[in-house]
């Protein structure tokens, strides 16, 4: 028997109260207690980042982290990119450089691009490479990833944007 713990933790810019089991993983916290179903869990290992999320502000694997370590922690899933029902450059990019695949580790790579981009607005193949080593697709589509990054790239530099999140 485990004693519950409260939490308070924003997601996508919602506030949620909460009382979790002590090993209840953030993935498992974002999919079952808030239905936030776009944060796939993979390996259960972080090693192929589908479950990648933003707490705080950087991306980190929400297969390796409880939910009750985040207690105040601002988190954004997949969803939380969305704004105002709209999709953003980095999303319209993968959509249309077919870079979506099967969608499993879509979200993963999503939200690891809008930090990396955030950073390096004008990164070179070789810096996108690097970036996204830490995320499998398992449809080995990754040219098409790429071409999707260097377009999102564009797009954000066109448009005067960086990706920012909630």
């Amino acid at each position: 028997m485990s004693q519950k713990i409260p939490i308070r933790i924003t997601v996508n810019g919602i506030v949620h109260e909460r009382e979790v089991e002590p090993r209840l993983l953030l993935a498992d916290f974002l999919r079952h207690e808030l239905e936030l179903t776009g944060t796939h869990v993979g390996c259960e290992h972080g090693v192929c980042g589908a479950c990648t999320v933003m707490v705080d502000g950087a991306s980190a694997r929400s297969c390796l982290l409880f939910a009750a370590q985040l207690d105040g922690a601002r988190v954004t899933t997949v969803e939380g990119l969305v704004r105002d029902g709209d999709s953003q450059p980095i999303q319209d990019a993968f959509h249309e450089n077919h870079a979506l695949q099967c969608g499993y580790c879509t979200p993963g790579f999503l939200i690891t691009l809008y930090e990396f981009l955030a950073d390096n607005p004008e990164p070179t193949e070789q810096e996108v490479r690097e970036a996204l080593s830490g995320n499998l697709c398992r449809c080995t589509g990754y040219l098409n990833i790429l071409k999707a990054v260097q377009d999102a790239a564009g797009r954000l530099r066109a448009a005067g944007l960086r990706p920012a999140v909630r």
